[in-house]
Protein backbone atom coordinates (compact mmCIF):
# COMPACT_ATOMS: atom_id res chain seq x y z
CA UNK A 1 0.00 0.00 0.00
CA UNK A 2 1.13 3.50 -0.72
CA UNK A 3 1.82 5.49 2.65
CA UNK A 4 0.66 8.91 3.54
CA UNK A 5 -1.73 9.27 -0.07
CA UNK A 6 -4.00 11.83 1.70
CA UNK A 7 -6.36 14.51 0.41
CA UNK A 8 -3.11 17.30 0.71
CA UNK A 9 -0.57 15.41 -0.87
CA UNK A 10 -2.69 14.84 -4.27
CA UNK A 11 -3.25 18.23 -3.96
CA UNK A 12 0.49 19.47 -3.72
CA UNK A 13 1.81 17.24 -6.23
CA UNK A 14 -1.08 18.18 -8.76
CA UNK A 15 -0.15 22.05 -8.25
CA UNK A 16 3.73 21.47 -8.38
CA UNK A 17 3.20 19.15 -11.15
CA UNK A 18 0.43 21.38 -13.37
CA UNK A 19 2.91 25.02 -12.69
CA UNK A 20 6.22 22.87 -13.78
CA UNK A 21 4.38 21.66 -16.97
CA UNK A 22 3.02 25.10 -17.77
CA UNK A 23 6.43 26.74 -17.84
CA UNK A 24 8.95 23.65 -18.26
CA UNK A 25 9.20 22.20 -22.06
CA UNK A 26 10.27 18.97 -21.84
CA UNK A 27 13.66 18.17 -22.13
CA UNK A 28 12.73 15.40 -25.28
CA UNK A 29 11.20 18.16 -26.89
CA UNK A 30 13.98 21.03 -26.69
CA UNK A 31 16.30 17.95 -27.94
CA UNK A 32 13.76 17.90 -30.63
CA UNK A 33 13.55 21.37 -31.58
CA UNK A 34 17.63 21.49 -31.54
CA UNK A 35 18.19 18.37 -33.62
CA UNK A 36 15.31 20.00 -36.52
CA UNK A 37 17.53 23.25 -36.12
CA UNK A 38 20.33 21.47 -37.72
CA UNK A 39 18.65 19.77 -40.57
CA UNK A 40 16.58 22.70 -41.52
CA UNK A 41 17.32 24.35 -44.87
CA UNK A 42 15.33 27.43 -44.84
CA UNK A 43 16.22 30.19 -43.24
CA UNK A 44 12.67 31.62 -42.23
CA UNK A 45 12.60 27.55 -40.04
CA UNK A 46 15.43 27.73 -38.67
CA UNK A 47 14.60 31.70 -37.35
CA UNK A 48 11.08 29.55 -36.32
CA UNK A 49 12.79 26.95 -33.96
CA UNK A 50 15.93 29.52 -32.28
CA UNK A 51 12.55 31.46 -31.43
CA UNK A 52 10.82 28.77 -30.21
CA UNK A 53 14.17 27.26 -28.45
CA UNK A 54 14.75 31.16 -26.89
CA UNK A 55 11.04 30.84 -25.68
CA UNK A 56 11.30 28.04 -23.65
CA UNK A 57 14.62 29.30 -22.38
CA UNK A 58 12.77 32.78 -21.30
CA UNK A 59 10.12 30.66 -19.50
CA UNK A 60 12.31 28.54 -17.39
CA UNK A 61 14.28 31.35 -16.54
CA UNK A 62 11.24 34.17 -15.51
CA UNK A 63 9.10 31.05 -14.17
CA UNK A 64 6.46 32.13 -16.96
CA UNK A 65 4.00 30.33 -19.24
CA UNK A 66 5.83 28.85 -22.07
CA UNK A 67 2.18 29.62 -24.00
CA UNK A 68 -0.57 32.11 -23.21
CA UNK A 69 -2.72 29.65 -23.40
CA UNK A 70 -2.50 27.47 -20.03
CA UNK A 71 -4.80 24.93 -21.33
CA UNK A 72 -7.71 23.00 -20.75
CA UNK A 73 -6.43 20.23 -17.94
CA UNK A 74 -6.53 16.60 -19.59
CA UNK A 75 -5.67 13.95 -16.16
CA UNK A 76 -5.18 10.31 -16.89
CA UNK A 77 -4.74 8.31 -13.55
CA UNK A 78 -3.20 4.83 -13.89
CA UNK A 79 -4.21 2.89 -10.72
CA UNK A 80 -4.29 -0.51 -9.37
CA UNK A 81 -7.19 -1.95 -7.77
CA UNK A 82 -5.71 -1.54 -4.18
CA UNK A 83 -5.71 2.07 -4.45
CA UNK A 84 -9.59 3.52 -4.71
CA UNK A 85 -9.93 7.62 -3.23
CA UNK A 86 -13.11 9.05 -3.78
CA UNK A 87 -12.01 12.03 -2.91
CA UNK A 88 -9.60 11.98 -6.19
CA UNK A 89 -11.31 14.34 -8.17
CA UNK A 90 -11.90 17.16 -5.79
CA UNK A 91 -8.05 16.60 -4.78
CA UNK A 92 -6.76 16.98 -8.80
CA UNK A 93 -9.44 20.08 -9.17
CA UNK A 94 -7.90 21.80 -5.91
CA UNK A 95 -4.61 21.41 -7.05
CA UNK A 96 -5.58 22.49 -10.16
CA UNK A 97 -7.29 25.75 -9.12
CA UNK A 98 -4.09 26.38 -6.39
CA UNK A 99 -1.70 26.04 -9.46
CA UNK A 100 -3.99 28.74 -11.31
CA UNK A 101 -3.88 31.13 -8.47
CA UNK A 102 0.14 30.84 -7.49
CA UNK A 103 1.54 30.35 -10.96
CA UNK A 104 -0.35 33.11 -12.26
CA UNK A 105 -1.96 31.15 -15.24
CA UNK A 106 -4.29 32.36 -17.33
CA UNK A 107 -7.97 30.81 -16.31
CA UNK A 108 -9.25 29.21 -19.65
CA UNK A 109 -12.26 26.99 -18.63
CA UNK A 110 -15.62 28.36 -19.58
CA UNK A 111 -19.55 27.31 -19.31
CA UNK A 112 -19.76 26.15 -22.94
CA UNK A 113 -23.28 27.98 -23.70
CA UNK A 114 -22.94 31.19 -21.66
CA UNK A 115 -19.14 31.55 -21.82
CA UNK A 116 -18.52 32.26 -18.21
CA UNK A 117 -15.39 31.91 -17.09
CA UNK A 118 -14.70 29.32 -14.16
CA UNK A 119 -11.54 31.00 -13.33
CA UNK A 120 -10.05 28.23 -12.16
CA UNK A 121 -9.01 25.94 -15.17
CA UNK A 122 -11.50 23.52 -13.78
CA UNK A 123 -12.65 21.02 -13.66
CA UNK A 124 -10.07 18.87 -15.72
CA UNK A 125 -11.20 16.34 -18.34
CA UNK A 126 -10.25 12.83 -16.22
CA UNK A 127 -10.12 10.08 -17.77
CA UNK A 128 -8.69 6.64 -15.67
CA UNK A 129 -6.86 3.32 -16.43
CA UNK A 130 -7.11 0.41 -13.93
CA UNK A 131 -3.69 -1.26 -14.18
CA UNK A 132 -2.79 -4.93 -13.55
CA UNK A 133 0.25 -4.20 -11.60
CA UNK A 134 0.31 -2.48 -7.89
CA UNK A 135 0.76 1.42 -9.02
CA UNK A 136 -0.90 4.77 -8.93
CA UNK A 137 0.20 7.63 -10.90
CA UNK A 138 -1.53 10.97 -11.89
CA UNK A 139 -0.42 12.29 -15.63
CA UNK A 140 -0.99 15.92 -16.30
CA UNK A 141 -1.45 17.64 -20.02
CA UNK A 142 -2.37 21.48 -20.26
CA UNK A 143 -4.24 20.96 -23.47
CA UNK A 144 -4.15 24.03 -25.59
CA UNK A 145 -7.04 25.02 -27.72
CA UNK A 146 -5.17 25.83 -30.71
CA UNK A 147 -4.00 22.45 -31.69
CA UNK A 148 -7.41 20.76 -30.11
CA UNK A 149 -9.51 22.70 -32.46
CA UNK A 150 -7.78 21.47 -35.20
CA UNK A 151 -8.02 17.80 -34.15
CA UNK A 152 -10.97 15.67 -35.92
CA UNK A 153 -13.04 12.47 -35.78
CA UNK A 154 -14.32 10.42 -39.10
CA UNK A 155 -16.01 7.05 -39.17
CA UNK A 156 -14.30 5.38 -42.11
CA UNK A 157 -15.47 2.84 -44.17
CA UNK A 158 -13.50 -0.04 -43.49
CA UNK A 159 -13.37 -0.74 -47.67
CA UNK A 160 -11.61 2.42 -47.29
CA UNK A 161 -8.50 0.52 -45.50
CA UNK A 162 -4.88 1.89 -44.75
CA UNK A 163 -4.91 4.30 -47.70
CA UNK A 164 -8.04 5.85 -45.82
CA UNK A 165 -6.34 6.20 -42.41
CA UNK A 166 -2.93 7.93 -44.43
CA UNK A 167 -5.57 10.33 -46.67
CA UNK A 168 -6.88 11.65 -43.80
CA UNK A 169 -4.31 12.01 -41.47
CA UNK A 170 -2.27 14.05 -44.22
CA UNK A 171 -5.98 15.90 -44.57
CA UNK A 172 -6.46 16.89 -41.27
CA UNK A 173 -2.58 18.38 -41.01
CA UNK A 174 -2.44 19.89 -44.15
CA UNK A 175 -5.79 21.81 -43.33
CA UNK A 176 -4.77 22.60 -39.83
CA UNK A 177 -1.69 24.82 -41.69
CA UNK A 178 0.04 26.94 -38.76
CA UNK A 179 -2.85 27.12 -36.45
CA UNK A 180 -1.99 24.64 -33.87
CA UNK A 181 1.32 25.83 -33.91
CA UNK A 182 3.65 23.53 -35.43
CA UNK A 183 6.17 21.74 -35.12
CA UNK A 184 3.12 18.91 -33.72
CA UNK A 185 2.63 15.81 -32.25
CA UNK A 186 0.14 13.90 -34.41
CA UNK A 187 -1.62 11.33 -31.81
CA UNK A 188 -4.01 9.24 -34.08
CA UNK A 189 -6.65 6.77 -32.48
CA UNK A 190 -7.49 3.58 -35.12
CA UNK A 191 -10.53 1.21 -34.19
CA UNK A 192 -12.70 0.88 -30.42
CA UNK A 193 -15.62 3.12 -31.04
CA UNK A 194 -17.03 6.19 -31.99
CA UNK A 195 -15.71 8.16 -28.48
CA UNK A 196 -13.07 5.66 -27.70
CA UNK A 197 -11.04 6.46 -30.98
CA UNK A 198 -10.51 10.41 -29.59
CA UNK A 199 -9.77 9.00 -26.08
CA UNK A 200 -6.93 6.59 -27.94
CA UNK A 201 -5.99 9.69 -30.04
CA UNK A 202 -5.63 11.56 -27.12
CA UNK A 203 -3.81 8.98 -25.21
CA UNK A 204 -1.16 8.34 -27.96
CA UNK A 205 0.00 12.14 -26.93
CA UNK A 206 1.23 10.96 -23.44
CA UNK A 207 3.56 8.41 -25.38
CA UNK A 208 7.40 9.47 -24.48
CA UNK A 209 8.22 11.46 -27.95
CA UNK A 210 9.66 9.57 -30.88
CA UNK A 211 8.33 5.87 -29.09
CA UNK A 212 7.86 3.90 -31.99
CA UNK A 213 4.26 1.91 -31.50
CA UNK A 214 5.44 -1.93 -30.42
CA UNK A 215 3.50 -3.08 -33.34
CA UNK A 216 5.77 -3.51 -36.20
CA UNK A 217 3.31 -2.84 -38.87
CA UNK A 218 1.63 0.31 -36.80
CA UNK A 219 5.40 1.34 -36.05
CA UNK A 220 5.99 1.26 -39.88
CA UNK A 221 3.11 3.12 -40.41
CA UNK A 222 3.66 5.90 -38.17
CA UNK A 223 7.43 6.46 -39.94
CA UNK A 224 5.18 6.49 -42.94
CA UNK A 225 3.41 9.10 -41.66
CA UNK A 226 5.32 11.28 -40.51
CA UNK A 227 8.14 11.80 -43.17
CA UNK A 228 4.55 12.35 -45.73
CA UNK A 229 3.74 14.88 -42.95
CA UNK A 230 7.04 16.34 -42.94
CA UNK A 231 6.76 17.25 -46.87
CA UNK A 232 3.69 19.32 -46.29
CA UNK A 233 6.00 22.08 -46.50
CA UNK A 234 4.44 23.63 -43.65
CA UNK A 235 6.92 23.85 -41.42
CA UNK A 236 7.85 25.52 -37.43
CA UNK A 237 5.22 27.99 -36.99
CA UNK A 238 3.63 27.40 -40.52
CA UNK A 239 6.81 29.22 -41.91
CA UNK A 240 7.71 26.26 -44.58
CA UNK A 241 10.29 23.94 -44.13
CA UNK A 242 10.82 20.21 -43.35
CA UNK A 243 10.01 20.35 -39.33
CA UNK A 244 5.67 20.17 -39.19
CA UNK A 245 5.87 17.21 -36.94
CA UNK A 246 8.16 15.77 -34.58
CA UNK A 247 6.91 12.40 -33.80
CA UNK A 248 3.21 10.27 -35.32
CA UNK A 249 2.09 8.08 -32.13
CA UNK A 250 -0.63 5.77 -33.15
CA UNK A 251 -2.30 3.50 -31.03
CA UNK A 252 -5.23 1.26 -32.11
CA UNK A 253 -8.10 -1.12 -30.55
CA UNK A 254 -10.22 -4.19 -32.29
CA UNK A 255 -13.44 -2.60 -33.70
CA UNK A 256 -16.97 -3.54 -35.16
CA UNK A 257 -16.39 -5.31 -38.42
CA UNK A 258 -18.64 -2.80 -40.20
CA UNK A 259 -16.95 -0.01 -38.19
CA UNK A 260 -13.32 2.32 -38.61
CA UNK A 261 -13.45 5.12 -36.49
CA UNK A 262 -10.20 7.06 -36.71
CA UNK A 263 -9.70 10.27 -34.95
CA UNK A 264 -6.66 12.39 -35.33
CA UNK A 265 -5.74 14.65 -31.80
CA UNK A 266 -2.94 17.21 -32.66
CA UNK A 267 -0.65 18.66 -30.36
CA UNK A 268 1.26 21.97 -30.54
CA UNK A 269 5.33 22.57 -29.87
CA UNK A 270 4.76 23.43 -26.48
CA UNK A 271 3.74 19.79 -25.95
CA UNK A 272 3.54 20.17 -21.93
CA UNK A 273 3.23 17.50 -19.83
CA UNK A 274 3.84 15.71 -15.96
CA UNK A 275 3.51 12.37 -15.04
CA UNK A 276 3.84 12.51 -10.93
CA UNK A 277 4.51 8.53 -9.64
CA UNK A 278 3.43 7.78 -6.45
CA UNK A 279 4.60 4.16 -6.72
Amino acid sequence: MIMNLTFQRIVEAIKKAYIEACTLLPREILIEFKRALQEEKSPLAKRGLEILIENQEIAQREGLPLCQDTGLPVVIVRFSSDYCLPWLEEAINEGLKEAVKEGYLRASVADPLHRINTGTNTPAVIHYELCKEPTFEIWLMPKGCGSENMSKLLMLSPAKGLRGIKSFVLEVVKEAGPNPCPPLIVGVGIGGNFERSTYLAKRALFRDLGTLNPDPFIAELEKELLEEINQLNIGPLGFGGRTTALAVHIETQPTHIASLPLAVNLQCHSARIKKIKFI
